[in-house]
């Protein structure tokens, strides 16, 4: 049998057995988590299984993300609902306005080499740090807290190679739509997609980040990043160094596929409606006029993030035809960026700052868009109706593109205003 990859390694140390790709098996969990759209029925199926209390309650977590604060009172009723079982049980409750569930995993609980399940498809956005980290359904998440393990098949893996400089408003946004664009949203279907080369190497966790976070969007299982001193740097400035461990893929580790992808030759990448493969180059896209402009979500919401759009927009003002919303994905980046002004740049540019959490993206509140609204967003998804309208249009871009976008008051190269 040849080597390793990162995915069964791990896999491995949480099964206590030697397994391949392929193989069903049932691991233990590190962390399980759930929101306030799957949490209710989460619970309900434990309720259901006659288990009403957590494995481990220290490593389970209740995220009031999805409607934070609520809009309406169904959703309030459902918030009431899990803060009860959190009290109940002991569960951590990270109450509206803490900001998203995978973001605030990254900033406290999220280590390399964990295996973390989350009832939300965006978990894999902890793969940044080297977690095995995955969404699932409901009742398997709701077994995963009330028993400590879940049963998963042990994916086969692509490696992405990604070399050369990124040019000048290009960004790691650009690099997951490139792929998914490539292999399309299907094509990684139930994979785990390791990112290698030099520049992911170069890259901030947060960009990492937006990468795994994007990784379901091809379908894939995961979105694994090795862990290395950026991912030890990052832990040590949210005071966790000592969860900073090195695990990753053995040189002659059996990948399904390689992928290569020249950064210097990439460009900002759009996906259109209503899918996240339907991209182009900025340069193919042409003149679209857009109502609505969003900078946030679980996606592209943290403070680098942020600071590329700031920097943009600074001494500027956004377009009178074009609203735009800037929503942080947690209250620590809400705070870093009160303190060093981008919160006071985006508002004197015109911009209407959220409060901390998923905002307009899954459709429920802040910023649901009118018939025949345009939006250029830099959230994970696009799908016809994602944002509360399904006669409404979206496009993703990167922050640098939402930002430019903004100014101009249709969808714009940044690298024409940078």
């Amino acid at each position: 049998m040849g080597g390793k990859t990162l995915s069964e390694k791990i896999i491995e140390e949480h099964c206590g057995k030697e397994v391949s790709a392929g193989e069903v098996v049932v691991v233990n969990v590190d962390l399980s988590y759930m929101q306030d759209g799957t949490g209710p029925l989460t619970v309900l199926r434990m309720k259901e299984m006659g288990i009403e209390k957590a494995y481990n309650p220290e490593k389970t977590i209740i995220f009031l993300d999805h409607a934070s604060p609520s809009p309406r009172m169904e959703l309030s009723n459902d918030h009431r609902f899990l803060r009860d079982f959190a009290e109940k049980t002991g569960i951590i409750l990270s109450d509206v306005g803490y900001g998203i569930s995978h973001h605030n995993s990254l900033e406290s609980y999220a280590r390399p080499g964990d295996v973390i399940v989350g009832a939300d498809s965006h978990t894999c956005t902890n793969g940044a740090l080297g977690a095995f980290a995955t969404g699932m359904g409901s009742t398997d998440v709701a077994a995963a807290i009330a028993l400590g393990k879940t049963w998963m098949k042990v994916p086969e893996t692509y490696l992405v190679e990604v070399n050369g400089r990124l040019p000048k408003g290009v960004y790691s946004k650009d690099i997951i739509l490139h792929l998914i664009g490539k292999i399309t949203s299907n094509g990684a279907t139930y994979k785990a997609l390791e990112f290698t080369g030099n520049t992911i190497t170069g890259l901030s966790t947060a960009a990492r980040s937006t990468i795994a976070n994007m990784s379901v969007e091809a379908g894939a299982k995961v979105g694994l990043f090795p862990p290395d001193n950026e991912t030890k740097k990052f832990l040590k400035k949210m005071g966790r160094e000592e969860d900073f461990r090195e695990v990753g893929s053995d040189e002659d580790a059996d990948f399904e596929k390689r992928i290569e992808i020249n950064a210097e030759e990439l460009e900002p990448v759009i996906a259109c409606p209503h899918l996240v493969d339907n991209t182009k180059k900025i340069s193919e896209v042409g003149k679209v006029k857009v109502n609505e402009v969003l900078i946030g979500t679980s996606c592209n919401g943290r403070l680098e993030d942020l600071h590329i759009a700031a920097s943009i927009l600074k001494g500027k003002k956004i377009s009178k035809n074009t609203r735009v919303i800037v929503t942080p994905a947690s209250r620590m980046v809400y705070l870093e960026a009160l303190k060093d002004g981008t919160i006071e740049t985006f508002i004197e540019s015109g911009a209407l700052v959220t409060t901390p959490g998923c905002g307009a993206c899954d459709g429920v509140h802040e910023g649901i868009l009118g018939d025949g609204d345009v939006c250029l967003a830099t959230q994970p998804r696009n799908f016809k109706g994602r944002m509360g309208n399904p006669n409404s249009f979206i496009y993703l871009g990167s922050p640098a593109v939402a930002a430019a976008t903004a100014l101009a008051g249709e969808i714009s190269d940044p690298r024409e205003v940078m």
